[in-house]
């Protein structure tokens, strides 16, 4: 069912030169963003509070979810580079928080987790002070995958659940609801110190009780942070949105995550699984100095 959007949802469309500057950057590169493959309307928002969300592994993804704008097709061969440009382009930029994602890469041996930790490893190298969060697929669940990404010592680890597990066939069909859950458990089970995070978009169709239980399973599993969000149809090809959640809805499940026990819980009609990830990082930032002794302190990546 499509509907007409209400006033709160008038889309706030990156500008034209912001997008060109953005662009230019990354092309010069050869570097991708989530931020403009996935056509988010966030995208100058973000960048002007130095946040950014660089897609490694090419822009082609090997899955077909029914709400992702990212193209489909045969993965693009790796670039043993990148590790180190999106470290250049981080300094050049001053960024002070870069979330690493990436398309899903059924097709590598090691689906993409080497990638993944070779750019941690540069990123903190060449940015101590920088926050590291990644936001990977799931790695079939493989433990062995997801603890290369971990060893290479993110700060936040972030995958997303997206939606409730009823709906998981039709908007996520090659994704499994428990494997999502099973991916941030492992990570908690890997590293106690990383902390985990997932979203989830609204408005195709869930219950209040489903978005509730969702949100119960995740922090039953350790996870400390939770973004939610509207789901906005890309392209007349994606799944119709079912609903158009008002704000106050969005902000009643803010407080059912607080009561929960989340670190940290975004939730409302703009919300993307990166969006406002600095506020979070110096949430948790502050968490973790407080919990370490004077000697450690040197090691912090802290946000200034």
């Amino acid at each position: 069912m499509n509907q007409r959007l209400p006033e709160w949802l008038t889309i706030r469309l990156p500008r034209p030169d912001t997008i060109k500057e953005v662009e230019g950057m990354m092309r010069a590169k050869s570097l991708h963003t989530v931020c403009e493959s996935a056509r988010c309307p966030n995208l100058p928002e973000c960048w002007s509070k130095k946040t950014a969300t660089f897609m490694i592994l090419g822009d082609t993804c090997t899955r077909s979810c029914g709400f992702c704008a990212i193209k489909v097709g045969r993965g693009l061969s790796v670039n043993p580079e990148e590790p180190a440009d999106v470290a250049k382009v981080t300094t050049e930029l001053g960024l002070k928080h870069v979330v690493v994602t990436s398309v899903a890469r059924d097709d590598l041996p090691d689906e993409g987790a080497g990638q993944f930790a070779a750019t941690i490893t540069e990123l903190h190298k060449a940015n101590p002070m920088t926050i590291v969060e990644v936001l990977t697929p799931d790695f079939k669940g493989k433990r062995h995958l997801i603890k290369i990404v971990c060893d290479a010592h993110p700060e936040i680890y972030n995958h997303n659940i997206e939606t409730i597990e009823r709906l998981h066939t039709i908007v996520r069909p090659q994704a499994k609801y428990d494997r999502t859950l099973s991916v941030l458990k492992q990570v908690k089970e890997i590293d106690p110190s990383i902390y985990t995070k997932s979203g989830l978009m609204l408005g195709l169709g869930e219950t209040k009780d489903e978005v509730v239980k969702t949100l119960k399973d995740l922090r039953a599993i350790g996870v400390d942070a939770v973004t939610i969000g509207q789901y906005l149809r890309p392209t007349m090809r994606h799944l119709p949105v079912a609903e158009y959640i008002h704000p106050d809805v969005f902000k009643e499940y803010e407080g059912i995550g607080d009561e929960l026990g989340f670190a940290f819980v975004a939730s409302g009609p703009f919300i993307r699984s990166s969006y406002n990830a600095i506020e979070f990082s110096k949430k948790v930032m502050a968490e973790r100095l407080e919990r370490m002794d004077a000697p450690k302190l040197p090691q912090l990546r802290l946000i200034q």
